[in-house]
């Protein structure tokens, strides 16, 4: 595991903060992100990244893996070696591709005046810009399970977005179709299966609706997220599918000089401020668009 080690150090050396979407102000003793900055962004502990990059860890899953070569921004052929390294195999092709592309990455980074998540065909959060973040609430600091958007909305969770009764039953039928539609083309895939397994288990609606075979989702809708401080904002929301990949990308703007563009430019002002007091109800989920 000491290759495995060396590894991470160099690639989270060798990572400029403002690339992962972290202010570069500050006094740095060495190059690249912090072991608590990419621990925090992947999800994992910061104790167990100690123990990743020292060899002293066992064997990684999967998902953290996933998890760290998103963080580090690694190639795929990096990520595949990373696998390697840990002893576990690399994504397959009968596998949901979860890795983000450069030109997702540049979406992320370049749409500062929309809230932009990516996701997975299982409704995983893969990452997030910044007015997302601030939006929304952060959910990169929880366990696996709690980022999953999917979970969330069956789960009842707590959520920024505000739905009436029929719009919460709509959006659980348009996952419940997303995820039966990922199913049919990931068989095989062992994180899809555990999600799956695991909603039949929570949520007797979900099991109700898998077995109704639901109609295809929407793609295009509207959400109102309510802002502690900036109060409601009604939102077009948009899902974009990124071609040879399982990534989706989901666009929350708002219309040039629009009322919401303007509340939308005072959360960013806002930034991440509201986070400095933990907010547990504040979270992504709830987004799946709908027609309404």
């Amino acid at each position: 595991m000491d290759e495995l080690g060396s590894c991470l150090r160099a690639w989270r050396d060798r990572l400029e903060p403002a690339a992962a979407g972290l202010p570069a102000g500050g006094h740095r003793r060495a190059p690249g992100l912090r072991r608590e900055e990419v621990a925090r962004l992947a999800g994992v502990s910061v104790d167990y990244l100690a123990r990743l990059e020292q060899g002293r860890a066992t064997t990684p899953s999967p998902s953290v893996l996933a998890a760290l070569a998103r963080t580090l921004r690694l190639t795929e052929s990096e990520r595949d070696y990373l696998f390697r390294l840990a002893d576990q195999a690399p994504p397959t092709p009968g596998q949901i591709e979860r890795h983000l592309t450069p030109g997702v990455r540049r979406v992320l980074d370049r749409m500062p005046d929309a809230a932009v998540l990516v996701t997975d065909a299982a409704w995983q959060l893969i990452d997030s810009n910044e007015l997302a973040v601030a939006l929304l609430g952060d959910l990169r600091g929880l366990p696996h399970r709690e980022r999953n958007l999917a979970w969330r909305a069956f789960a009842g969770l707590e959520s920024r977005v505000d739905q009436d009764a029929a719009a919460r039953a709509r959006e659980h039928e348009e996952i419940a179709a997303e995820l039966r539609e990922a199913f049919g083309r990931h068989p095989h895939d062992a994180a899809l299966r555990r999600l799956i397994d695991d909603l039949h288990g929570l949520s007797a609606e979900f099991g109700a609706l898998w077995a109704s075979q639901p109609p295809r989702p929407c793609t295009a809708g509207s959400r109102t997220v309510v802002h502690p401080q900036v109060g409601p904002i009604t939102l077009d929301c948009d899902v974009l599918a990124v071609r040879g990949s399982d990534v989706r990308i989901m666009v929350l703007s708002a219309g040039p000089d629009s009322a919401a563009a303007e509340a939308l430019r005072l959360v960013q002002t806002i930034g991440l401020q509201d986070l400095a007091s933990p907010d547990p109800t504040s979270s992504a989920g709830d987004l799946q668009p709908s027609s309404s």
